[in-house]
């Protein structure tokens, strides 16, 4: 999937991925706070979710299950699409900034790396939900799974996901790390066992380095 081209006028897409219990939704807030108080027009979003129609998907994948692997992937790519068509789109054509706590990659890593399907079919409903558009900078909040885990059983909100087994998490895990190693100019990996404010002042340094945001 070819990666959009950037106009002067076209808003940024960052894109905060990684395990289980990573702080992506804090860093994503953080992040997002950081860029407003820079004068920019930002908008906060997640997946799945992040439409109405997608925060409805949202609340049968979180919460039903099992489900076939090629399943639970069209119904995300379908949860993005709804995203991408009615909010992530039309603000990036606005020129804002979009902050979104997980998107494509979470599907490749979760789904592919972590269930087995097949990339071609990711591949495929990617073209179809999203055609050419790619995030301009995508930060991966690495660290152990079990480390992960015990922070999403420490908030007391755990998902189906956060529930599955330690090999699937280390094929997850794995797999972001894939992703980031082929993709070194769109990607970049924090540690996520870092303080949350190591975490986030790294974060703002690789926007500032990558997209050059006003000071």
């Amino acid at each position: 999937m070819a990666r959009a081209a950037a106009s002067a006028d076209r808003g940024r897409f960052i894109t905060l991925e990684g395990g289980e219990g990573a702080g992506k939704s804090t860093q994503a807030r953080i992040l997002a706070e950081r860029l407003a108080e820079r004068g920019l027009p930002v908008m906060l979003t997640r997946e799945p979710g992040g439409a109405p129609g997608a925060e409805a998907v949202r609340g049968v994948l979180l919460g039903a299950g099992p489900w076939d692997g090629v399943a639970e992937c069209m119904l995300h790519f379908a949860a993005r699409r709804e995203h991408v068509a009615r909010s992530v789109g039309p603000a990036l054509h606005a020129g804002m900034w979009v902050v979104c706590d997980r998107f494509a990659d979470s599907t490749l890593a979760y789904q592919c790396f972590g269930q087995g399907v097949p990339r071609s079919v990711w591949e495929a409903l990617a073209d179809v939900a999203l055609g050419s558009l790619r995030p301009d900078l995508t930060v991966l909040l690495d660290l152990p799974p079990e480390a992960g885990l015990a922070r999403a059983a420490a908030r007391g909100d755990t998902n189906r996901y956060e529930e599955l087994d330690p090999a699937f998490h280390a094929r997850v895990r794995a797999g972001f790390r894939t992703i980031a190693e082929a993709e070194p100019g769109r990607c970049v990996v924090a540690d996520a066992t870092d303080s949350p404010e190591a975490v986030s002042a790294a974060i703002l340094a690789a926007v500032q380095s990558r997209l050059s945001p006003p000071p």
